[in-house]
């Protein structure tokens, strides 16, 4: 099974004249990789998976994959149906076995939190693979309440939450459970996320100044000092906040593109990031 801490890469989805440009993502993965992150999410939000043909999902899986050198890769999945996502998730598994899936509540129709536990169940038992929770009211509409939380890690492929719900509350009846790993989800409280105890966080911020990343989640489990990780933090945290200074991940792509990392472009209805957002994000990431 796959340890969920340190940082994870959400990572962008590179286009090119309106394609998927795989050998963009090869090299960005490989790159990331290098840095010593602890894993990667393809196809989630920061990759734009809902502008993304199922065909092109299974793609930037594929490369992701195949570019990971055996650091292990995270599926977002998607959508209403559970059941459809279900057999979505055999099919990928089956073909290309990714680490494990990413999973939001369902988006706009809000169900009951019971409704959750039922949507959940249904695509965690479809695998043995293992999956993270995503809570991520900002996009669905809908929380998974702390309750729900702790419901879902009686079974047994639930493993993590990805907290983006800015409720502590919740966070430390998760902490305090012991059977999720808490994984930061909201780049500008990873520092008070991992101070409190979480595992690791999905970092889209990550992207840049990567290794200071993963040394912050190093410093803050006990490999150093705290005095080094607040300093640390203080250079970071201007990173986090000119990251989502626009719509993700049209900044963060905007500062890749000027890097030489792949050509600026995104799916409508995202557009490019105006330059001076760029320019904000390449200043703060000078460390």
């Amino acid at each position: 099974m796959v340890e969920f801490n340190g940082i994870w890469v959400p990572l962008v989805t590179p286009f090119r004249d309106g394609a998927v440009d795989g050998p963009a993502l090869r090299r960005l993965v490989q790159h990331l990789a290098a840095q010593g992150v602890a894993g990667f999410v393809a196809c989630g939000s920061t990759g734009e998976a809902a502008t993304l043909t199922e065909a092109e999902q299974a793609s930037v899986l594929a490369t992701t994959l195949d570019a990971a050198g055996g650091k292990p890769v995270l599926m977002g999945l998607a959508g209403v149906d559970a059941q459809a996502i279900a057999r979505r998730a055999q099919a990928l598994a089956e073909r290309h076995r990714p680490a494990g899936w990413l999973l939001a509540p369902p988006p706009y129709v809000k169900p009951s939190q019971a409704g959750i536990v039922q949507h959940f169940h249904t695509v965690a038992s479809a695998t043995p693979l293992p999956l993270v929770a995503y809570d991520i009211p900002a996009r669905t509409g809908v929380r998974i309440q702390m309750g729900t939380l702790l419901a879902l890690a009686e079974h047994p492929l639930i493993r993590a939450v990805k907290d983006c719900s800015g409720d502590r509350a919740a966070a430390e009846a998760v902490l305090a459970d012991g059977r999720l790993a808490l994984l930061g989800g909201n780049d500008d409280e990873l520092f008070d996320q991992l101070a409190r105890g979480a595992a690791g966080g999905i970092t889209a911020s990550a992207h840049l100044a990567t290794g200071a990343f993963v040394r912050l989640a190093a410093l803050l489990r006990g490999d150093g000092s705290l005095a080094e990780a607040r300093a640390l933090w203080r250079r970071l945290a201007p990173i986090t906040q000119a990251a989502f200074a626009e719509p993700n991940p049209a900044v963060i792509k905007g500062a890749l593109a000027r890097q030489g990392w792949m050509a600026d472009g995104l799916r409508p209805p995202m557009l490019p990031a105006a330059a001076a957002s760029v320019d904000a994000l390449l200043g703060s990431a000078k460390l």
